[in-house]
């Protein structure tokens, strides 16, 4: 999950601030379209079982289980990233069961990312931060390209984000990346690893990212961000430059503040 995170983020939500007069029309519109505005339990898991016996009919090559072609909370994710179309939500679904297995996810433990790991460049936080929500933390100063096999900082990254989204709690879904970028220099970008990135957030892992810290971007990763964004698009929307002392003030407490980040 290396620091190439960092030359090259992801950011994309789509935030929507509205009126309460924009809500209630949405609620009268949710009732003649399920497809783009599932309005109750019912119909969500009406539409569940229905990808869910597609899958079962078409797709019997696929594993089963969790993570699998019969995992109903993965199944209902990926609708609601679809919002709510069948077929989009399939499609998605078995590029992302298929690559999981080709991937081997469920193998993957802190020994087979032991290498990357020990650069110290990417580790999940120990706690959540004030809004509960498991924190990711890139060093990319720590991350030089090349160095070690580039499938060792994909494994770390796939990692880094099981273990995160392991540590949810309840009524949270989603999770924060920090990315320290002091010391940041050319030679720490990585573009090569922004289409994996890239590929794990839309594809593999849609939605779980709430947002994204650039945390003291010195003058040089300016310019590479803006060479950036428009490949990783919609999630650079999802970023946001802060500094130190927001980090620690806005965003933990004083007894969950990261170590690399108290004063």
């Amino acid at each position: 999950m290396s620091i190439r995170l960092s030359s090259t983020l992801f950011a994309a939500s789509i935030s929507f601030k509205n009126s309460n007069k924009f809500y209630s029309g949405r609620s009268r519109n949710c009732r003649f379209s399920v497809t783009s505005c599932v309005s109750d339990s019912h119909n969500a898991n009406k539409l569940v079982l229905e990808v869910k016996e597609r899958l079962a009919k078409d797709c019997t090559s696929l594993p089963v289980g969790k993570n699998g072609r019969d995992d109903e909370e993965m199944i209902l994710w990926f609708l609601k990233d679809r919002r709510y179309s069948v077929d989009e939500a399939i499609g998605k679904l078995t590029k992302a069961i298929k690559w999981r297995h080709e991937f081997k996810v469920d193998e993957l433990s802190e020994d087979s990312v032991k290498a990357a790991a020990e650069t110290g460049k990417a580790y999940v936080h120990g706690f959540v931060d004030v809004k509960g929500r498991p924190v990711v933390i890139v060093a990319p100063a720590k991350h030089i390209p090349g160095l070690l096999d580039p499938i060792e900082d994909e494994k770390l990254c796939v990692f880094l984000l099981e273990k995160a989204l392991s540590k949810l709690p309840a009524g949270q879904h989603k999770i924060l990346g920090i990315f320290d970028l002091r010391g940041f220099g050319s030679q720490n970008a990585d573009l090569k690893f922004l289409t994996f990135l890239f590929d794990v957030f839309y594809y593999y892992y849609p939605s779980r990212l709430d947002e994204v810290l650039f945390v003291d971007a010195p003058f040089i990763f300016q310019p590479i961000w803006q060479l950036t964004k428009p490949v990783v698009k919609s999630y650079a929307s999802l970023v946001k430059f802060c500094s130190v002392e927001t980090v620690r003030k806005e965003y933990f407490t004083e007894e969950t503040i990261p170590s690399n980040f108290r004063s």
